[in-house]
């Protein structure tokens, strides 16, 4: 299959060797032009458990028309900048919330699948990436878009994949548990672990996961499993992971705050509902984001 994948980032990285192994005509899509050219020159390196995956995608500053898929994971502010052709198939894996309504925005809902990935991916520098630990990428049809195929194609590459009809409720799952956990983590400066080892963070956790499941609430989803139990148990298996957000704010980058605990807090006002944990952590974040 011919696939764009959107991203030269850790889980872009990841996802572009992967399917490039298995045999598809990959094209890696990068809007920096010094990077791009360093990156098809040099090509991008999977550090996993069984040894290097190396391959040399194509790179492109902007999405080909003639692919069949395109696999958005730039991060969540970056997504009102792209140009995508309506009519082909894409599906978004990436962080927080506000993602699909403007993909849809600039695809349409029948041509977009949406869902989350659980794999751990740690970017070392540009085009090398560690794979710190495998999980299950879960997903599903907006509206109408096919798929099967897509499913096939990454199962084929060694992805785990579980099909969602709901793909709304697997996206505030994450954001729940990734509100729970990554800015704590960031701004401790410490790995996953370190939410179960010190109670009073572990409380916060807990309190930031609960706010964030209520204003789910407020958009009609429930959850059938407690969301906390899933972000403890996030943390005991991924105990020795650098969450994405703190690999950001040891980068220098910006971070994707906005799109988790400040989209929490605006569509909990749309409710009157208060979150203010969730608040002060936000402000937390943007504060070092301008340091």
């Amino acid at each position: 299959m011919k696939i764009a994948v959107v991203g030269p980032g850790a889980m872009g990285c990841l996802f572009a060797a992967r399917l490039a192994k298995a045999g598809n005509d990959i094209t890696l899509v990068d809007y920096k032009q010094e990077r791009t050219a360093r990156l098809a020159a040099s090509g991008i390196s999977v550090e996993t458990a069984d040894g290097m995956i190396f391959a040399k995608p194509k790179l492109s500053m902007t999405v080909p028309h003639n692919v069949e898929l395109v696999l958005v994971l730039v991060k969540a502010y970056a997504t009102i900048h792209l140009t995508l052709n309506s009519r082909t198939p894409v599906l978004s894996l990436q962080n927080g919330l506000g993602n699909v309504e403007t993909l849809c925005s600039l695809v349409g809902s029948a041509n977009l699948m949406a869902g989350v990935t659980s794999e751990a991916a740690t970017l070392l520098e540009d085009g090398r990436v560690r794979h710190a630990a495998p999980g299950i990428t879960r997903f599903g049809a907006w509206t109408s878009c096919p798929t099967g195929p897509t499913a096939k194609v990454l199962a084929n590459a060694g992805f785990t994949i579980e099909l969602t009809e709901s793909p709304g409720q697997v996206i505030w799952e994450k954001v729940a548990v990734n509100a729970g956990i990554n800015p704590v983590t960031a701004l401790v400066n410490a790995p996953n672990g370190i939410m179960l080892e010190v109670p009073e963070l572990r409380q916060l956790m807990r309190d930031l996961v609960v706010e964030a499941v209520k204003v789910a609430a407020t958009e009609g989803y429930r959850f059938e499993t407690s969301v906390v139990e899933v972000a403890e148990q996030t943390c005991a298996d991924t105990a020795t992971n650098i969450s994405s957000m703190l690999q950001d704010v040891r980068a220098g980058r910006t971070t994707e705050i906005d799109a988790i605990s400040g989209e929490i807090v605006r569509r909990a006002q749309l409710s009157a509902l208060p979150t203010p944990r969730t608040r002060v952590i936000w402000q937390l974040l943007k504060g070092m984001e301008r340091r």
